[in-house]
């Protein structure tokens, strides 16, 4: 069932879970997903980068996404544009159907960020669609998104993390409908030298200043130690890759206000590492299907288990019932595109 983020945060906010913001970029990653989240019970957000949108096309993409929207009705499903960066992209997105956009202005001086954002946020509602934002600075690199060199944001963290007191000002200026905040995440699969530390201190002031606010955390992949040494095994070459350790992701979202968490390099790690041993171990091996189906299967059982370490696990139903309760109305743009 296809809506806004709004039923799920009004939920997860006060109901100690958090919803999987997963990066899709082909069918068979996005098959996994919802059908992980079919099997849980959970609602998801399936994110769309600029750099799917360029690889898949977004018109192949939408049209799988939608077939997974029918093919599981009952599971609460949200469209979101990961990280976009103008105006344009945004409306664009929109018009394309998506029910959640992210405008990415992190990068910016802090006045630039709050008029692109405010921006942003004006076109999104109009159109009955929810808008993400950005403040403060993390670190790696995932595809077009580039923070802090890792040695760097990890040696002086702080100077980079969320400010509680802007970031309330940030919220009221904007009217955002999520934040995400920089508390300590990092992009990409190398993103600490050292055993991450998530900075829950300042999570509690964002609270504190942001009463009801859902926040968001980027980079937040764990990188399984179990996909990585499949990957070594086989032919690659990843020492040294590091992650956010789930059970600070858990604590995120059972005892504060994390929303929303995003998973992308785990989900790659997943896919990769089994196409990598089908290549190694049956090396005659030529038929997509016959790697690409042990590589599904990989990411089916490692979304589930990130499900259940949200604590995301069967809310589905009352995401639904809560839907349906505060009559949030079909985005005007997006019943357009399924016309189309």
């Amino acid at each position: 069932m296809l809506m806004t983020t709004k039923p799920m945060f009004d939920l997860a906010y006060t109901g100690g879970f958090g919803v999987g913001a997963f990066n899709v970029n082909n069918m068979e990653i996005t098959q996994s997903i919802i059908e992980a989240c079919a099997a849980e019970k959970s609602p998801c957000i399936l994110q769309i980068s600029k750099g799917a949108r360029k690889y898949a096309n977004i018109k192949m993409l939408k049209h799988i996404i939608d077939a997974c929207v029918e093919l599981y009705p009952d599971v609460p499903v949200a469209i979101h544009c990961d990280h976009g960066d103008t105006i344009d992209l945004i409306k664009t997105c929109i018009a394309d159907g998506y029910t959640s956009v992210m405008i990415d202005g992190s990068h910016h001086p802090y006045e630039e960020n709050v008029h692109l954002t405010a921006d942003a946020v004006k076109v999104a509602h109009a159109s009955g669609v929810v808008v993400e934002a950005e403040l403060g600075m993390l670190g790696g690199i995932e595809e077009d998104v580039v923070g802090m060199d890792a040695h760097e944001y990890e040696k002086n963290v702080e100077k980079f993390l969320t400010d509680p007191v802007q970031a309330a000002d940030f919220a009221q200026r904007t009217g955002i409908d999520s934040l995400a905040v920089a508390i300590g995440t990092s992009h990409g699969a190398f993103k600490f030298k050292h055993e991450a530390k998530l900075a829950f201190d300042r999570i509690e002031q964002i609270m504190k200043t942001c009463p009801g606010l859902p926040l968001v955390m980027h980079g937040s992949s764990s990188v399984p130690q179990e996909f990585i040494d499949l990957v070594n095994k086989y032919g690659g070459a990843m020492p040294n890759a590091k992650g956010v350790p789930e059970d600070q992701i858990a604590m995120a979202v059972r005892k504060y206000g994390v929303c929303k968490v995003n998973i992308d390099t785990d989900l790659r790690l997943a896919m990769t590492a089994k196409i990598r041993e089908v290549f190694a171990t049956k090396p005659a091996e030529f038929d997509p299907r016959n790697y690409l189906g042990p590589a599904r299967e990989a990411i089916i059982g490692m979304v589930r288990r990130k499900l259940q370490m949200l604590n995301s696990a069967g809310k589905a139903d009352a995401i639904v019932a809560h839907w349906k309760k505060q009559g949030e109305p079909m985005p005007s743009t997006y019943a357009a595109a399924a016309l189309a």
